[in-house]
C-alpha cells in the first residue's frame, strides 16, 4: 500500500485533506487571522528543517499535518459564512433576490441576500456571505417578483433547522453545507419592493442563457416529460421533471443520466476530441491551441447549465485530463483523479460532502481499479461483441463503486442496471449529440424546427425503453439501509478483496475474511437492537397530524385525527426511520376503526392498553362527567381553541403533547396551562418527534 501511495503523489495529499474536512465539518473550530499566519508559519518552517536534513518520514508527517490542519480549519470558515446573527422575534430586513422565484407546491421559494437590518433607530449592514432561502406565498404579487429586486420584508428569520423526526434528511446540514444562513415565510402583506439592481454575477448570467435555451425548446415544440429529461440532459435543470418519470428512471437505475455531471461532460469531451484528432495528429504545433479550443467550449457548456456544481467539477477533472494528453503515458490515472478531487476541495472544502462528488469519484476510481480486471476475463474477437463487453465491465465496476453510497442515499439497488445501461448511456450519447446540433442549428429556424422531431423521438425512445425495464420482475430491491459505518465498511471490504485478488496469499485471505466478519456481526447486532417494540410515535411534521402505533411483529397504523391521513408526507421523511425498524407500511386510520389490537372511538385511540385523546375540535368542550377519565396521552392538534384547565373534569390527564400544526398563540397557552396544573408537556415543534415505549 505504501508503494501505491508512492507512485500517485496526490492521493497521499488527498487523504489529509479529507480527514481534515471531515473533522472541521464534524467540530467546528474557527481561529483569527493572527492564529492562522501563526500555524501556517509554524508549518512551512517545519517543512523547510525536514526537508533540510533530509526526514522524510518526519517530512510526510508535518505536510499530513499541515494539510489536514488546512482542512480542518478551511471547512470552519465554510462553516462560519453561514451563521447569522438575528433577533428570535420578527424585524424588518433588506433583501436582494438572487434567483427567479421558483414555484413550489404551496408557495414560491427564492434564494436572497441580507442587506441590512433594521433594529429599533439602528441600521445593521450585513457582512455574511450566506444566502437566505424565502417562501412567498403562491399568489399573484408573488409570481410578479424578479431576480434583482430589493425588497424590506418584515418577518421572523431562522437558522437551517430539522424537524427533529428519527432518521430523516439533515436539512440544516444540506443547505449550510450550500451557503444557507436561514430561512423564512414572507406573507403577502409583510413585503414591499424598494428598487431593483441591474448588476447580475457570472453565475446570472449563465442562468439568463439557461432560460433562454428553455425558452427555446418550448418554441421548438417541446412539452411534458420530452422537454423535462431534455432540460435535464442537457442543461442540468430537473425542476419540471413529474414524479413519474423520476420513478421510472429510478427504479431502473438510470437515475444518474438525469443529474449532469461526469458521464454528459465525458460525451461532450469525446465530440470535441474526436472533431480535433485529425488536426492533433497532424501537427504537433496545434496541440496547444486546439486543447484551448477544448478548454473553452467546455467551460462553454458549464457556463450554459448555470455553473452548477456537479458540472464544474466535471469539466475540472476532464480539464486535468485533456492537459495530461499532451503527455505519452495513460492520460486517466488514479493520480490525476485525486488531482482533481484535491484542486476542488482546495476550493471548496464541503463539496466533499456532496452526493454527486461522492458518486462521481467512487464511480470513475472503481472503472480505474476495477474495470481492467474485470475486462482481461475475455477478450472478444467481435468489434461490436468487444464494445458491450466494455460497456458491461465499465457498468458493473462503477455499480460497485457506487452501490454503497446509493443505497445509504435512495435505499434502493436497481437489479438491472447491467441492462439500463446497455440502452441509457447510447441512446443519451445520441439525444446529448442531436442536441448540440439542434442548438447549431439556430441561425436556420427551418431547419431547426425539421430537426427537432429527431430529438424528440430520440428521447420518447429512451423514456419508454426504460419504462420496459421498469415493468420487469423484480427491478429494484427498495428499502434497504445502510448506516455511515456500514458505507465505511463496504469501502474497506471492496478494498481487502481487491488487495486479495492482486496477489492471492494467505493473510490477505484472513483480512478479507476477518473484515466480512465484522461486517456481517455488525449488521446482526443492528438488527437485534432495532427490532420493533410495542410503542407509540408522535412526529413533527407540520400539516400533518398523527399518531403512529406500533406493533411488536412490525405492522403498525398511522391513526388520523379528523381524517385519514395521507402517507405521502410520512414516506417522504420517515421512510428511513422504518426500514430501520424493519416496519412495513403503516396502515392509515381514523375515527371509528375497531381492530383486535387497535380501536378508534369518540376521538379516543386505545392500543395496548394505553388510552390516547385526540383533541383537534370542540367536541369535548362543555360535557361534563361524574368523575374524571384516566387517559395516558392528550394529543393536541390543529382546531382545538381551548386550554387545559377546562378538561381536568373531563379527563386525568398523565402528558399532554402538542403537535406542530397548532398556532404558536396556542402552544403558548396550552403550555402555561400544563405549567401551572403540573401535568407533563411535551412540544413537537420545539423538541422534535417523541416515542413512547408501551
Amino acid at each position: 500500500m505504501s508503494s501505491y501511495l508512492q507512485r500517485h503523489a496526490f492521493l497521499r495529499l488527498l487523504c489529509p485533506l479529507m480527514i481534515g474536512i471531515v473533522c472541521g465539518d464534524a467540530y467546528p473550530y474557527v481561529l483569527s487571522l493572527t492564529y492562522y499566519g501563526v500555524l501556517a508559519l509554524l508549518g512551512v518552517s517545519a517543512l523547510f528543517v525536514c526537508y533540510g536534513y533530509r526526514h522524510p518520514r518526519l517530512f510526510s508527517l508535518v505536510l499530513w499535518l499541515l494539510l489536514g490542519s488546512f482542512g480542518y480549519f478551511h471547512a470552519s470558515e465554510c462553516w462560519k459564512e453561514t451563521e447569522l446573527s438575528v433577533a428570535d422575534e420578527a424585524g424588518i430586513y433588506k433583501v436582494r433576490l438572487l434567483d427567479v422565484p421558483e414555484a413550489k407546491e404551496r408557495s414560491f421559494s427564492c434564494r436572497a441576500t441580507l442587506l441590512e437590518s433594521y433594529r429599533g433607530d439602528s441600521v445593521e449592514s450585513n457582512r455574511g456571505d450566506g444566502f437566505l432561502l424565502l417562501y412567498f406565498p403562491k399568489d399573484t404579487l408573488s409570481a410578479s417578483l424578479r431576480r434583482g429586486d430589493e425588497l424590506l420584508i418584515h418577518t421572523r428569520l431562522a437558522p437551517p433547522r430539522n424537524n427533529g423526526n428519527p432518521d430523516e434528511f439533515d436539512y440544516e446540514r444540506f443547505l449550510r453545507r450550500r451557503g444557507g444562513a436561514g430561512t423564512a415565510y414572507v406573507p403577502s402583506n409583510s413585503w414591499q419592493r424598494s428598487g431593483h439592481h441591474e448588476h447580475h454575477s457570472l453565475r446570472q448570467d449563465a442562468l439568463d442563457c439557461r432560460e433562454r435555451v428553455i425558452t427555446l425548446y418550448r418554441n421548438l415544440g417541446f412539452t411534458g416529460d420530452e422537454l423535462a429529461v431534455l432540460q435535464a440532459l442537457t442543461l442540468g435543470d430537473k425542476n419540471d421533471l413529474s414524479e413519474e418519470i423520476v420513478e421510472t428512471y429510478s427504479v431502473s437505475g438510470a437515475s444518474h443520466v438525469l443529474a449532469l455531471s461526469g458521464l454528459h461532460v465525458g460525451f461532450l469531451y469525446a465530440l470535441l476530441w474526436f472533431l480535433v484528432a485529425p488536426l492533433w495528429r497532424w501537427k504537433g504545433w496545434l496541440k496547444l491551441p486546439l486543447l484551448l479550443a477544448i478548454v473553452l467550449m467546455m467551460w462553454g457548456f458549464a457556463f450554459l447549465t448555470g455553473l452548477s456544481p456537479s458540472v464544474v467539477r466535471s469539466v475540472l477533472m476532464v480539464l486535468i485530463v485533456a492537459i495530461g494528453t499532451l503527455q505519452y503515458e495513460k492520460a486517466l490515472t488514479m493520480n490525476v483523479m485525486a488531482a482533481a478531487a484535491f484542486l476542488m476541495l482546495i476550493i471548496n472544502p464541503l463539496w466533499l460532502f456532496d452526493v454527486g462528488f461522492q458518486l462521481s469519484f467512487s464511480a470513475v476510481a472503481a472503472i480505474l481499479l476495477i474495470q481492467p480486471a474485470l475486462s482481461s476475463l475475455w477478450k472478444p474477437k467481435n468489434r461490436l461483441a468487444g464494445y458491450v463487453w466494455d460497456l458491461m465491465t465499465v457498468s458493473v465496476a462503477a455499480q460497485i463503486g457506487t452501490s454503497p453510497w446509493v443505497i445509504f442515499y435512495f435505499s434502493r439497488f436497481s437489479t438491472h442496471f447491467l441492462l439500463t445501461n446497455l440502452w441509457v448511456i447510447p441512446m443519451v450519447s445520441l439525444v446529448l449529440y442531436a442536441s448540440v446540433l439542434l442548438l447549431m442549428l439556430t441561425p436556420f429556424p427551418t431547419l431547426q424546427y425539421a430537426f427537432a422531431p429527431v430529438v424528440r423521438w430520440l428521447i420518447d425512445a429512451q423514456n419508454e425503453g426504460l419504462r420496459l425495464i421498469e415493468s420487469f420482475p423484480y427491478s429494484s430491491i427498495d428499502n434497504i439501509r445502510l448506516d455511515r459505518w456500514e458505507v465505511l465498511g463496504l469501502f474497506l471490504l471492496l478494498a481487502a478483496a481487491g488487495y486479495c485478488w492482486r496477489r492471492f496469499s494467505f493473510s490477505r485471505l484472513v483480512l478479507l475474511l476477518c473484515l466480512t466478519g465484522a461486517l456481517t456481526c455488525y449488521r446482526m447486532v443492528l438488527t437485534y437492537r432495532n427490532a420493533p417494540t410495542q410503542s407509540v410515535v408522535f412526529y413533527n411534521l407540520r400539516r400533518s397530524p398523527a399518531v403512529h402505533c406500533i406493533a411488536p411483529d412490525g405492522s403498525s397504523w398511522l391513526v388520523g385525527t379528523d381524517t385519514l391521513p395521507d402517507l405521502k408526507p410520512f414516506r417522504r421523511s420517515l421512510t428511513p426511520y422504518w426500514n430501520r425498524l424493519q416496519l412495513t407500511t403503516p396502515l392509515p386510520v381514523a375515527e371509528g376503526y375497531s381492530h383486535e389490537q387497535l380501536s378508534v372511538e369518540h376521538r379516543m385511540l386505545s392500543f395496548a392498553g394505553k388510552r390516547i385523546c385526540l383533541l383537534y375540535d370542540d367536541y369535548w368542550r362543555h360535557k361534563q362527567a361524574k368523575e374524571p377519565l384516566s387517559i395516558d396521552y392528550l394529543y393536541v392538534s390543529r382546531g382545538y381553541k381551548g386550554g387545559i384547565e377546562e378538561l381536568t373534569t373531563l379527563f386525568a390527564i398523565g402528558t399532554v403533547v402538542l403537535d406542530s400544526s397548532l398556532s404558536a398563540f396556542y402552544r403558548e397557552r396550552i403550555r402555561e396551562d400544563c405549567t401551572r396544573l403540573e401535568i407533563p408537556c411535551y412540544d413537537l415543534s420545539e423538541c422534535g418527534s417523541r416515542q413512547f415505549s408501551l
